[in-house]
């Protein structure tokens, strides 16, 4: 809870969001773009948060998510009941009005998405040239395809090891060459060891691992 929290462990995720937040009577929302390292963020005391992450290869008409990568946009103009994006104010969303929003945000065409882009992690083969579709795929998500794979693959190591497999399977089930390799997987996006995913230590963290996390 975010009265009891100060700063978490933030994982490096592929995807961008919308965050809304309100902190002693002021409301707040920004734009957070894909994150390709692991950092320490604050949590603002008594904040109450609703979040929406956005599927890979979506993306906002009018902000370039490769600019968004490790970073974010503030949005302006924001009051407890609406916000201002493209252009056009919109209704804050509760955790119950999430769904609606993101319908009504594909709808009026501010959240785009390149069909190219779930082809690809689909496992299908493009009719384009490989180049046009790496072009395509890091101008749609900020990330080139590789590093797609390999921040993706990170989170769901720390969610298995969380869950009590052992070093050695998840090594094997995710194709990792060796123990060492998935170490510095965990160091750089996920934040934490082997050891800590499966004990369940070393603070809050943002990854929804299944289990309680302790200091």
């Amino acid at each position: 809870m975010s009265e009891q929290v100060t700063a978490m462990t933030s994982v490096a995720g592929v995807r961008w969001g919308l965050v809304f937040y309100e902190q002693e009577g002021r409301a707040f929302a920004s734009v957070t773009g894909p994150e390709t390292r692991t950092r320490t963020a604050p949590v603002p005391e008594g904040a109450t948060f609703t979040g929406i992450d956005f599927a890979v290869g979506t993306s906002l008409r009018h902000v370039s998510t490769p600019a968004l990568v490790d970073g974010g946009i503030e949005l302006p103009d924001t009051t407890g009941r609406t916000f201002r994006l493209d252009g056009v104010r919109w209704e804050t969303p509760g955790p119950d009005d999430v769904e609606a929003l993101v319908d009504a945000l594909v709808r009026a065409g501010t959240v785009v998405r390149d069909p190219l882009v779930a082809e690809v992690l689909r496992g299908d083969l493009p009719t384009v040239s490989g180049r046009t579709v790496e072009r395509r795929f890091r101008a749609a998500t900020g990330l080139t395809r590789g590093a797609v794979r390999q921040i993706e693959r990170a989170r769901t190591a720390a969610e298995l090891l969380a869950v009590g497999d052992a070093v050695a399977d998840v090594v094997a089930k995710l194709d990792y060459f060796d123990e060492p390799h998935l170490a510095r997987a965990l160091r750089s996006y996920v934040g934490r060891t082997a050891r800590q995913l499966r004990a369940g230590t070393g603070g809050a963290i943002g990854l929804d691992l299944g289990q309680r996390l302790t200091s």
